[in-house]
């Protein structure tokens, strides 16, 4: 396949660089990759045959100028296969998988290339290096390092086997997941068993049973985490059983999608390859090269605050089971699909809040326009303009051109807001192309949710999480947007992986704040404004079930803990069990708070970027909830003020320490007060429901 027939080999024509998908057919993947990955295998071949001594220029920069058509390549691919991803997706993405392990492995374990790196690293405080160049010789040395490059020829053909092997497992984790999720959406006969929803809601489900062939029926799919956001308001006890049973069982019925040996394979082989690499488990291994520093560090954070957040669910439990004995003809005991939905009431009795209520509030066209864009614009001074001449990879997937203030030419942001069979569960952020001067590059990045299509003619109407899950997922945007790297390496939310979520979490924090908040939740029919006193109660609400929320996190994150802190050579063979044991030992086992992702669906971990560090979202809360206070303490929606987060933290994206950033923006290091009080959990905060 030549460059005149196959779209992917040359750089595309279309602004920005963005892929031109309406040319790119499945059959040209594979081909495309083929040709990458020879092209820069040649290209470090290159660098290795240079017989002058390694220099910064000779060897660092020429290996980051190799491999952009494997770059290019790869983001149009991987933006396709968890977004889109059709049988044929699928196929290519399971034969790929090992392709690119091995391709990995070829360059970061050449021993030439470490030891040219190496030299350059040892000469390095005499060399006249700026501060992104002694960083990018500082990384490259640590990661190759890191990946096993010091390691002999035998002990790195093992390594290559493991890596190959564990790329394989989990492509087969998140085939097994998606096909799997689709088949337990929950089927419903009667409108009557899905009483409570909003004519939107419903219509969203008629449409989703529809669009499979089932006319005049109702199909509720299944979000990635345990819960589901129709049990707050679905009157019916038996439809909030069934869609939670359906949820907490996948991938563990025993069938052709059953991730339990897909899982424990995974984690024998990381426990032997992080004792290859010298480290007593694959979490010490992770933890050696994030801000955390070992699984020790993460382990006390989470334990200190898993006690008492257990202790405020446990209260939480109590005042949800007065309000069942009190207003139910048959009382019942509380039981986990009854949580979200007496919470409701609990949430309406104590605040006069009924959050389901809100939602025409919420019209997802005004929340990105009038609430997402304009906080940004606020903030950042950045304008957002549609660009329906360009397509994406769906015809579903939007595209918006940004601009800076002056004009100047930002980038390009795509949004991918509705559920669809071939879209993985989730939220996400992800490059289709990275900013790097050095290639003269600049970002285009996607924002995928999965929200419920309504009917045609409907609006989209969401719920408050929904709302938080857009703002969280555009701070990961803004972060890919705005930074401005020379290296390739140090691309947008190229950070360590317990520190990228802080920036979405910051983003957070404009979805009730006042100027924001007035400005896009107006009613989609009228166009009133959210009353006032509603918002109030809502922000008094900041602590609300947290006992809840956080025990659900806090066991997802130590049950990452816990199998990845397994030695090499240990087998597990009940994955059930296992967890039971895990959450016992931190005081989680609770079946009223099912953990927010059960093993055999954990993508963040088994097929995602996670593994051994989901514990990163509470570590990044600490940063967030203390930014948060600088903002409030600071005249909040400033240009100052964003300005001063743009420059010194998102816009140097991966090319400076991180809590280096962070110090360089706050002036000194995170405090833990604010994140305690936000969750509840300090001692003058909210216990309880």
């Amino acid at each position: 396949m030549t460059e005149a027939t196959n779209p992917l080999l040359s750089p595309s024509a279309l602004p920005y660089g963005l892929p031109d998908y309406a040319a790119i057919r499945p059959e040209h993947y594979l081909p495309a990759f083929r040709r990458a990955f020879e092209e820069q295998l040649r290209e470090v071949r290159a660098i290795t045959a240079v017989r002058s001594m390694p220099t910064f220029e000779n060897t660092l920069v020429a290996l980051e100028r190799s491999g952009e058509l494997l770059d290019r390549v790869a983001h149009a691919f991987y933006t396709v296969s968890s977004a889109d991803a059709t049988p044929e997706i699928q196929a290519i993405d399971e034969e790929l998988a090992p392709l690119m392990a091995a391709h990995e492995d070829a360059i970061r374990l050449d021993s030439q290339l470490y030891w040219r790196v190496s030299q350059v690293h040892a000469q390095l405080d005499e060399l006249e290096l700026d501060a992104e160049q002694r960083y990018l010789v500082q990384r490259h040395f640590r990661e190759m390092t890191h990946a096993g490059a010091a390691l002999d020829d035998e002990a790195k053909t093992r390594l290559t086997e493991l890596n190959k092997r564990l790329s394989t497992l989990s492509t087969a984790f998140e085939k097994n997941l998606l096909n799997d999720t689709n088949d337990l959406a929950v089927l419903f006969d009667d409108a009557s068993e899905l009483d409570g929803l909003t004519s939107g809601e419903l219509s969203a489900t008629a449409r989703a049973a529809s669009d499979r062939g089932e006319d005049g029926r109702f199909l509720v799919g299944l979000p990635l985490f345990s819960g589901h956001p129709y049990l707050s308001s679905l009157t019916v006890r038996e439809s909030r059983r069934r869609i939670l049973e359906a949820s907490l069982s996948r991938g563990s019925r025993g069938n052709a999608n059953d991730n339990g040996a897909v899982l424990t394979e995974i984690v024998r082989l990381r426990a032997e390859r992080a004792a290859l690499l010298g480290y007593p488990s694959h979490a010490a291994y992770i933890t050696a090269d994030e801000t955390a520093g070992s699984p020790d560090a993460v382990e006390r954070m989470l334990r200190d605050l898993a006690a008492p957040a257990a202790r405020n669910a446990s209260r939480e439990a109590e005042a949800l089971q007065e309000i069942i004995d009190a207003t139910e003809p048959d009382p019942f005991a509380l039981e986990a699909h009854d949580w979200a939905f007496y919470t409701e009431k609990v949430r309406q009795a104590r605040y006069d809040i009924d959050t389901a209520a809100l939602r025409p509030w919420f019209e997802a066209e005004r929340v990105l326009r009038d609430g997402v864009f304009f906080a940004a614009g606020q903030l950042y001074g950045v304008g957002f303009t549609e660009r329906e001449d360009l397509g994406a990879y769906h015809p579903g997937a939007r595209v918006f051109e940004v601009h800076d203030a002056d004009g100047s030419a930002v980038g390009l942001y795509v949004l991918d807001l509705y559920t669809r069979d071939s879209k993985r569960g989730g939220a996400w952020m992800n490059p289709i192309v990275s900013q790097s001067a050095l290639r003269g590059t600049l970002p285009v990045v996607v924002n995928n949710l999965n929200v419920a299509r309504p009917g045609d003619g409907d609006p989209t109407l969401l719920t408050l999480d929904e709302v938080t899950t857009l703002f969280h997922e555009f701070g990961h945007a803004l972060h890919g947007l705005f930074a401005r790297v020379t290296y390739p390496h140090f691309a947008g939310t190229n950070v360590f992986r317990d520190f990228v979520e802080f920036p979405s979490q910051v983003n957070e924090m404009w979805i009730l704040w006042s100027e924001v908040l007035d400005n896009y939740a107006r009613h989609f029919e009228t166009g009133e404004p959210l009353d006032a006193a509603i918002v109030e109660r809502l922000r008094a609400t900041e602590a609300f079930d947290q006992g809840h929320a956080t025990s659900e996190y806090l066991a997802a994150a130590w049950l990452d803990q816990a199998w990845h802190s397994i030695a090499a050579g240990a087998e597990v063979d009940d994955v059930a069990a296992f967890e039971a044991a895990a959450l016992s030992d931190i005081g989680l086992l609770n079946p009223l708070v099912p953990t927010r992702y059960s093993s055999t669906y954990f993508a963040h971990v088994f097929s995602g970027g996670y593994s051994a560090g989901y514990y990163s979202y509470i570590w990044s809360e600490v940063l967030d909830a203390d930014t948060v206070e600088w903002f409030r303490s600071n005249g909040g929606l400033t240009r100052a003020n964003g300005d001063r987060f743009r420059q010194r933290l998102l816009g140097v994206g991966g090319s400076k320490d991180p809590l280096e950033a962070y110090r360089d923006f706050r002036g000194r290091d995170a405090e833990i007060a604010p994140l305690l009080k936000r969750r509840g959990l300090d001692a003058d905060g909210a216990a309880g429901v």
